[in-house]
This record gives structure tokens, sequence and C-alpha cells, in this order.
């Protein structure tokens, strides 16, 4: 009969250390997908801004030997990221596909001119950096017009300012609620003990005696739920790297490795903390009170 007693409470046992390691690997998770949200999100936004571009339109007569030492030199200000030359052909073949009709048959001329396209670097995709890079391109004498949607310079600038608020206050606030869910399961998982921890007193154990297994265990688990959430997190990174190449990889070794050490981290410390008080509550709460 006691034998059967003993493997049932090792049964439960086991049972509540798997739901306390996986309710843990599950917030440690969500955890990690908001640092992998903040981690990448100045890269996000400067994606975005990199791909806003602007054309230069060329005058109707300039010389491919010209417009080749225009691009070199806008290829060598420190404002553009790259550029990509277009020839009136090339925006004549863009623009039929686009209309489905062949335009220059029904005109007989090819109205459109030769332009160059410019994507700049996300610090100088702003409305002053932009209007003070096209005055300077405008004293070019290969160019005729500098053309570029404002309205979605400044509508995304707008937006990414917006965003990055509403992400940080949404970090915040999930952090928090982490924290507590966190802090929740390891009171139960210490409520469930609270009779042996009133026991061991009752032997003569010292509150630092009672507290150690407690801590080393929750210690251990917080490293289980660490690396199973680390595995889930590195599923998710190769999805994303799919999806959003150029934005996340796995070759940001250093945001990498900086994610998984802080989901190690906060796995072990919030587990040792919760474990801790905890434990001390129960340490110093009277015997009545544990039938509550």
């Amino acid at each position: 009969m006691a034998k059967k007693e003993n493997t049932i409470t090792k049964r439960r046992l086991r049972s509540s250390y798997f739901t306390s390691i996986i309710s843990i690997t599950l917030v440690l998770f969500m955890l990690g997908l908001l640092g992998m949200l903040v981690l990448n999100a100045q890269r996000l936004s400067e994606y975005v801004k990199e791909n806003i571009g602007f054309s230069i339109i060329l005058k109707e007569n300039v010389k491919e030997v010209d417009v080749r030492l225009l691009q070199k030199n806008l290829d060598a200000s420190v404002f553009v990221k790259s550029t990509k030359y277009i020839t009136k052909e090339e925006a004549a073949n863009e623009l039929q596909q686009e209309l489905g009709e062949d335009f220059i048959a029904f005109l007989g001329f090819n109205p459109l001119l030769a332009s160059i396209e410019v994507h700049l670097y996300a610090e100088y995709a702003n409305p002053d950096s932009i209007q003070v890079i096209e005055n300077q391109f405008k004293q070019f004498e290969q160019i005729k017009e500098v053309f570029y949607q404002k309205s979605l310079v400044n509508l995304v600038n707008e937006n990414v300012k917006k965003i990055s608020i509403i992400i940080l206050g949404f970090s915040g606030m999930l952090f928090f609620i982490a924290i507590a869910l966190i802090n929740n399961t390891i009171r139960l998982s210490v409520y469930s003990k609270r009779f042996i921890i009133n026991t061991m007193q009752l032997v003569g154990a010292t509150r630092g005696f009672i507290r150690r297994p407690f801590l080393y265990r929750s210690a251990l688990h917080g490293i289980v739920a660490a690396f199973l959430a680390i595995g889930l997190l590195t599923g998710v990174l190769y999805i994303a790297q799919k999806e959003f190449k150029g934005i996340i990889s796995f070759q940001d070794v250093e945001i990498v490795g900086f994610l998984f050490f802080c989901v190690l981290a906060v796995g072990i410390i919030i587990n040792w903390i919760s474990t801790f008080f905890a434990v001390s509550k129960y340490l110093r709460m009277n015997v009545d009170k544990l039938y509550y």
C-alpha cells in the first residue's frame, strides 16, 4: 500500500514539474518573440525607409558616358545606398507591361526619358534630408527633374515613429504580464509543498537548508524551460528568415546570441526570485494558515 502511494506521489510530482516547465517555456517563448520584435524593430524601419526610392529624370540628349559618370558620382555620395540606370527602352517596356498596350506603336515615338532610380540610406530617408539632397541633384547639368512621392515619405516616417512607441509600450506591458505568469506558476508549485516545508521546520531544519533544494530545482526548471523556448524560437527564426530574407537572419550572430542569452537569464533569474519569495512566505506562515 505504501509503495503504491509513493508511486502515485512521484507521478503527481512529475506531472507538477512537467506542467510548471511547459508553462514557463511558453511564457519565455512569448518573451523571446517580443525580444525578437524589439531587437529587429530598428532593422525593419531601416528596411522600409531604404526601399523608398526616387527617380532622377535625365535630359533628352544626355550621352551614355555622361550618364555613367553621373551614376558613379551618385554611388560615391555618403547618403546613396544604391542606384539603377533605366534606359528609355527599359522604361517603355515596363510601362507597356503595366498598361497592357503598345503605346509606342500608337504614338509613333517613345516619349519617355532615361532615368536613374536612387535609394538612400535609412538615416537620410526623411523629408528634410531628401529636400537637401534633391537641391544638390538639381545642380547636375544632366538632370532634368527629381521625382519622389513626398506624401509617402512623410507617411512612412510618421508611422515608423508611432509603431516604435506602440511596440515599446506593448513590450513593457507583456514583460510584466510574463513575470506575473511565471511567478504565479511557481507559487502554485510551492503551495503544493507547503506541508513539507512545515515538516522540515518542525524537525529543526534552518530556513537556508529548506530553501536550497527548492532554489536549485527552480533554477534547473528555468534552464530546461529556457532551452525549450530557445528551440521554439530557433524554429520561428528559421521560418522568418525564409519569409523576410534580408531583415531577419541567423547570420546576425550577435543579435541572435544576445536574444537567446536573455531568454536563458530571464528563465533562471525570475524562477529563482519567485521561488525564494514563495518559499519564504510559507516559512513565516503559521501552521493554522497552511490549511487555507
